[in-house]
């Protein structure tokens, strides 16, 4: 099992590593990277997080199916739905996540950047929703999240034909926010992050949170929210920390606090 994970300056990188297939992952592999995203959430050292696969031919394969025919979940475990809870199937981390794809992003794979916030795609990478050709649907939130990412026309051609799209088309829909040569994919990732990195953290987790959660509320209630956690932030010291900085003409130094 190989789900590599790193903290530098404030931003983790997890790494899918197993290239000889594909990145697939088997329960071990998703068993670890639950363990990830958990220590990306409950880390204060960790501002933002960038997920990315090892090697340069594949994000992610998604499921280990092979892994999985040969052991049939029990009906049992339908009804645990906290155990190792994934990105893309409900776990709430505030922080952002950054996705930097490196290659193919394939079922389970693309399901993981649609619970990502920023995308980063290497000019080779490719995009599928496959499922339906292999007589399943697209699991942990692949027929939930599409819809509101893309157009409906575009999200039931992705979702129904199953069919591969590459990273300049995934540009073109909005999947991705920006498309680079294949060795600058990580420089462009750590880019996004360390500038996410840089802002106040309580500001920026509150701010992807209150945006999320805008879809399911009514705009009334969610500029009362909005105006209650304003008024929550301007009790931190980071709220007098940014505009000290600003006066002063130099970087802020937030704390998170």
């Amino acid at each position: 099992m190989a789900i590599d994970y790193e903290v530098s300056d404030g931003v983790a990188v997890i790494t899918i590593n197993r290239p000889e297939r594909l990145n697939a992952m088997d329960l071990e592999h998703y068993q670890g990277l639950s363990e990830a995203w958990r220590r990306v959430r409950d880390d204060a050292e960790v501002r933002v997080a960038i997920v990315t696969g090892a090697g340069e031919r594949a994000f992610t394969a998604g499921a280990d199916i092979k892994s999985f025919v040969s052991k049939p979940t029990e009906m049992s475990e339908m009804w645990l739905t906290q155990r190792d809870q994934l990105l893309n199937r409900g776990l709430e981390v505030w922080k952002p996540v950054i996705a930097a794809i490196n290659g193919l992003a394939m079922g389970g794979g693309m399901t993981l950047m649609f619970a990502t916030d920023i995308r980063v795609a290497a000019e080779h990478a490719t995009f599928s929703l496959a499922e339906v050709k292999r007589g399943i649907i697209a699991g942990n939130g692949g027929t939930q999240r599409v819809m509101s990412q893309i157009p409906y026309a575009l999200a039931m051609e992705l979702t129904l034909t199953g069919d591969t799209i590459d990273a300049q088309t995934a540009w073109r829909w909005g999947l991705i926010n920006k498309v680079v040569p294949k060795e600058g994919l990580m420089d462009a990732a750590l880019d996004y992050a360390r500038r996410i990195a840089a802002n106040a953290p309580l500001a920026v987790q509150a701010a992807k949170e209150l945006a999320l959660r805008s879809r399911d509320m009514d705009l009334n209630t969610g500029l009362r929210i909005e105006q209650l956690v304003q008024r929550l932030l301007q009790t931190t010291q980071d709220a007098i920390e940014g505009p000290s900085a600003f006066a002063e003409k130099r970087p802020a130094q937030f704390r998170g606090q």
